[in-house]
């Protein structure tokens, strides 16, 4: 309260040597707690949130970020073509303070967390479902599932996402999934992590496209498909999709962006 908002040109002195590892880390403890949210629920688009206490520090933020740049494209997406013409909907894919949700360092190593459940079996199944998905993916991204906590870039876990609440503060329709991602810095490089709830809600067929979707997101795809033929159509469909020409078409658009992530933090 009673901040004033800090314009970047405003922030040009704050670049020499001398006052550069005060800023860097300031910053430091601004990242690990910016949070981005996109949720997965029967009629619900995507929303991105940043916490009110960190609005207002938005372009200090912003300002320290690597400049954008694009990396490389993984193997199998610099080697995918579309000889079908089926378009896709990267013009719904949002951008984020750090440019567009890229990885760079291959493979992505994702956790499934072994659900805590008195039927072993069915916490298999849930396993077994989830990793099919990460198979699926793996077509299109270098994926590896891992078992350590601390290696992994993206985990997954069977928890209720938890409830969302309007304006008037009433519960709103439950989300059947929610995916989250915060960044950090590592030798100074730009990183980012992911989180995805899966709610226990979902089995079958629905838990494996649940899975399927917010890998999409968590790989790069932030935004919805407005086609229900598209895994990352925004609301359960009957007969869930597969990934389709135009989730990768659009995935590919996506690692052809720049991006903050994946490189140097100014100011070291």
């Amino acid at each position: 309260m009673g901040k004033q908002r800090l314009k970047p040109k405003t922030l040009s002195p704050l670049w020499k040597p001398w006052l550069s590892p005060i800023l860097i880390a300031t910053i430091s403890g601004l990242l690990a707690i910016l949070i981005n949210v996109q949720s997965f629920a029967i009629g619900q688009s995507s929303n991105i949130f940043i916490p009110k206490s960190q609005r207002s520090d938005r372009d200090l933020i912003a300002a320290t970020f690597p400049t954008p740049q694009t990396h490389k494209l993984p193997p199998q997406l610099a080697q995918w073509q579309d000889s079908s013409n089926s378009g896709d909907y990267f013009s719904q894919v949002k951008s984020t303070p750090v440019g567009y949700l890229i990885w760079s360092g291959f493979p992505v190593r994702i956790r499934i967390a072994t659900p805590q459940l008195s039927n072993t079996i069915q916490a298999n199944n849930w396993v077994n479902t989830v990793s099919q998905a990460i198979a699926e993916w793996n077509n299109y991204l270098p994926l590896e599932i891992v078992s350590q906590a601390d290696v992994a870039d993206i985990t997954i876990i069977r928890k209720a996402p938890p409830l969302r609440f309007d304006r008037d503060r009433k519960i709103t329709r439950a989300r059947s999934a929610l995916t989250t991602y915060n960044l950090y810095t590592q030798n100074n490089i730009l990183h980012h992590r992911f989180q995805i709830l899966l709610s226990p809600s979902q089995t079958g067929k629905y838990l494996l496209a649940a899975a399927r979707h917010e890998l999409g997101h968590a790989l790069g795809i932030w935004g919805h498909s407005q086609k229900a033929s598209d895994a990352l159509y925004p609301s359960q469909v009957r007969n869930p999709p597969l990934i389709s020409t135009r989730d990768v078409n659009t995935l590919k658009r996506v690692y052809q962006q720049p991006t903050s992530l994946g490189w140097s933090i100014r100011g070291k």
